[in-house]
């Protein structure tokens, strides 16, 4: 019996070539789709799931309340390890994490023995205690990290790095002199090499030193607060069988005793909880942390474009199912004749619709593997699909295939099970009220997931265009930025400078600690004159040179910004933009001119003059509202960026002048450069991933509505044959004919429309309250879209409309 349901089901297959492929190929992209979102999803989900002891492993949190305001952070002063490992007995280890803040780019530099100098940029470099490999599982490929860090100055490394130092040999032990703004030059001796893991981590290193040895360590032993500096990660060991709860609230008395009444005096608060590892990268909402955390929302919204793609290639195989009943109601006349049961009926439908997802499912491994390269691109991460790696995922997928099989072939198999035979074979059998309503209900929902993605991409590309595009308050374009990492390199700047400025391709050169689109670390806390600490706001503060605001075009509001026609100014002069003097109680930018603004780091007051107040500009992304900022003159050579604005004209002959006045002063230092503009629009790095997935996705979902609306128009072409050639006859024109055939399906497209509109309204809206400066929402958005829909509707369907229209009337009154 079952070999004669696998001989029918293939013969169906054969004879009807069209609603095969049709059928096959639409579960084939919606498995696809969903396997290659399932393994992103995956991903997501298993951050940091191989260490050793997980279930015990937390990273310490606060929820930091300050004017009424609550975030979540996991970054905390330096002192504050030492003294969880001294009042709590329940942490058998502790370590802090600290990204080297200032640097995007660190330099390393390795004196090979014929005496030549290797000398690149790294990125993604941290420092660590000597407790952080014993707490967190590391594959060491040299070394190991029970003693990486027991000497001073040593550094563990990537593979990668490793092979681009050393190549083939051995890397222990060897010294590497590393210059970081945020560590200075020091010589690190290699304590080991681990190897790239393949399940993903929160933590994203490259390498790591240690503490001991540099600047930071000095800094660190003179930081005694436990509320400034927070720049520190902080891991916890738990001793086995402590309860995190009760530990949590041990953490009240520790607030009570270091800092709740001192940041009650400033209006705040600060409450300390634990994240399981597991968590953090995708269920611990916090929002600075060592990289940024996954999004939750992101995720949901792409296993529903998962699911819904895939029940759009569910519907097709239900409507072209019974939409084919005629065809298929003299076959189960004569089977029932012949005394086959109904349930013998439903097993045989069910049992084709599963060899067809079957079928689909084997196109839908090689569709995903191969579109996994253009999905690991847009999608930003690192995924693959192996048995060996993913053989749960390959179950979820087989079950996922007999669920879609069983899904898309209920219906038809109930309903074509259930055909009288002495109506069908007497020809009296025509498609049921109920199964043409449920096609069409399904047609329209159909339209109302593709039209819903169709308006989500436009609303999300258009706010990405505005990201793009949206004055940020400053000269982004043609700004030249320049990492400075070395201590050579930072003596060197005011000749690098001079240089630079005698060149005619370039505008105007200025330096600073930091540029406007990346991390700023430096927040203080200050008040206006006639106010105290009570009254104080957090304001950002970055270290300039006299040249820097005239580089980048950031223009007063009143009074004036530094430069070289006041050489007088020194570093107790400050210059704030117009939220700095608004936040700290200044009527306006014209009464802040000539005040002082206070800051006190130990205690001791420190003044600063107002020579200027700025335009408001985004130092941020455009997430985050504009926040105080202010500047400060700094007469060292100590800077962490040069930036050079440069003119019109070929970039190319431009960049090269800079490398050849680059490399007269720094020979034995790579240089790179990045853009501006380019730097900011890192920010929106997940946002564009989105947009590429929402776009991709939503072109599979409409090439599967319009493979089932074709398919629809072919039956319903074919029904209605022998109509057409009665209305040919009768003088009816192509034009009539078409409209006569089109009209139907277009009525259900606009009702997926009027449907969609307020659905994708409320989903968008909803993401775009994620941003702070966004677009808003207009008509011509729905209008545009619903035509778009209407012309894609009338493109899939005219083809067959015409074909049935031109035919000979002659042929069409034989059809029956």
């Amino acid at each position: 019996m079952f070999k004669n349901y696998i001989q029918i089901a293939l013969r169906n297959l054969l004879r009807n070539k069209a609603f095969s492929f049709i059928n096959i190929f639409g579960l084939a992209v919606g498995l696809a789709c969903c396997m290659l979102i399932t393994l992103y999803v995956y991903h997501e989900y298993s951050y940091d799931t191989y260490h050793k002891n997980s279930e015990r492993i937390f990273q310490l949190a606060a929820a930091n309340t300050n004017n009424g305001e609550t975030m979540n952070a996991a970054a905390f002063s330096p002192g504050i390890a030492p003294a969880f490992q001294s009042e709590f007995p329940e942490i058998e280890k502790i370590a802090r994490l600290m990204s080297l803040f200032q640097d995007d780019r660190t330099l390393f530099q390795y004196r090979e023995p014929g005496g030549n100098i290797k000398a690149f940029y790294e990125t993604k470099g941290y420092m660590a205690d000597p407790d952080f490999f014993s707490i967190l599982t590391y594959d060491f490929k040299e070394g190991n990290g029970a003693s990486a860090f027991q000497n001073p100055n040593s550094v563990v490394i990537s593979e990668e790095i490793a092979t681009k130092l050393f190549g083939s040999e051995s890397a222990l032990g060897k010294v590497v002199k590393i210059s970081s703004s945020t560590n200075n030059d020091f010589d690190f001796t290699v304590s080991g090499v681990f190897r790239p893991n393949a399940t993903p981590s929160h933590i994203d290193a490259r390498f790591l030193m240690s503490f001991k040895g540099g600047d930071i360590e000095k800094w660190m032993a003179n930081t005694t607060s436990l509320l400034n500096n927070n720049m520190f990660h902080v891991y916890l060991l738990l001793k086995p069988g402590s309860s995190v709860a009760a530990l949590e609230q041990k953490f009240r008395t520790f607030e009570d005793k270091h800092f709740r009444e001192t940041l009650k005096a400033r209006g705040g608060d600060k409450k300390l909880f634990l994240v399981p590892v597991e968590d953090i990268h995708l269920r611990s909402d916090i929002e600075h942390n060592v990289t940024p955390a996954g999004s939750r929302m992101y995720v949901r919204i792409l296993s529903a474009i998962a699911i819904l793609t895939l029940i759009i290639a569910c519907i097709n195989f239900m409507n072209l199912s019974t939409a084919r009943s005629t065809k298929r109601g003299i076959e189960v006349g004569i089977r029932k004749v012949l005394g086959a049961e109904k349930s013998s009926l439903v097993r045989q439908f069910l049992g084709e619709s599963l060899l067809m997802a079957f079928i689909a499912f084997l196109f839908a491994i090689a569709l995903a593997e191969l579109l996994l390269p253009l999905f690991k691109e847009f999608s930003g991460r690192d995924i693959t699909l192996s048995i060996s790696n993913h053989a749960p995922l390959f179950g979820v997928f087989v079950l996922l295939t007999i669920i879609t099989g069983l899904l898309a072939g209920s219906y038809p198999a109930f309903y074509l099970s259930s055909f009288k035979p002495a109506s069908v074979l007497k020809g009296r059998f025509s498609n049921s009220f109920a199964a043409v309503s449920l096609r069409k209900g399904l047609v329209i929902f159909q339209f109302v997931i593709s039209v819903a993605l169709i308006i989500s991409s436009v609303i999300i590309a258009n706010q990405m265009n505005y990201l793009r595009s949206k004055d940020l308050g400053f000269i982004k374009e043609k700004q030249v930025v320049i990492p400075l990492r070395s201590t050579a390199s930072k003596n060197n700047f005011e000749s690098l400078k001079t240089k630079l400025a005698a060149n005619s391709q370039v505008q105007s050169v200025g330096a600073a600690m930091y540029y406007p689109g990346i991390y700023n670390p430096s927040d203080w806390l200050m008040y206006k004159e006639g106010n105290s600490m009570a009254d104080a706001r957090s304001v950002y503060i970055n270290h300039v040179d006299n040249s820097f605001l005239k580089t980048l075009g950031i223009q007063p509001k009143a009074g004036r910004i530094f430069s070289h026609e006041f050489p007088a100014d020194t570093n107790y002069r400050i210059v704030l933009n117009q939220k700095g003097v608004e936040e700290m109680g200044f009527a306006s930018p014209e009464q802040a001119v000539g005040s002082w603004v206070a800051f006190e780091p130990r205690g001791e007051q420190i003044r600063f003059e107002i020579v200027g107040v700025v335009n408001d500009f985004h130092f941020k992304d455009l997430r985050i509202p504009i926040e105080s900022y202010g500047f400060l003159l700094m007469n060292q050579p100590n800077f962490n960026y040069l930036i050079a604005h440069v003119a019109d004209g070929d970039m190319a002959s431009t960049l090269q002048s800079i490398e050849q006045s680059w490399r007269t002063l720094n020979p034995n230092e790579p240089f790179e450069y990045s853009f501006l503009d380019q730097d900011f629009q890192k920010n929106y790095e997940a946002e564009y991933r989105l947009a590429k997935m929402i776009g991709y996705f939503t072109s599979v979902a409409i090439l599967i509505s319009c493979l089932g609306l074709f398919g629809l128009a072919t039956f319903s072409a074919e029904q209605r044959t022998k109509e057409i050639g009665v209305r040919k006859v009768l003088g009816a024109s192509i034009a009539s004919l078409m409209m006569l055939l089109t009209v139907d399906f277009l009525k259900l497209v606009i009702v997926g429309v009027m449907l969609a509109s307020p659905l994708a309204w409320y989903i968008m809206n909803e993401w775009l309250q994620t941003f702070a400066y966004r677009v808003e929402i207009t008509p011509f958005v729905f209008i545009g879209t619903g035509i778009l829909a209407l012309f894609i509707a009338i493109v899939t369907v005219s083809f067959q409309t015409f074909k049935v229209s031109v035919s000979d009337p002659v042929r069409s009154l034989r059809y029956e």
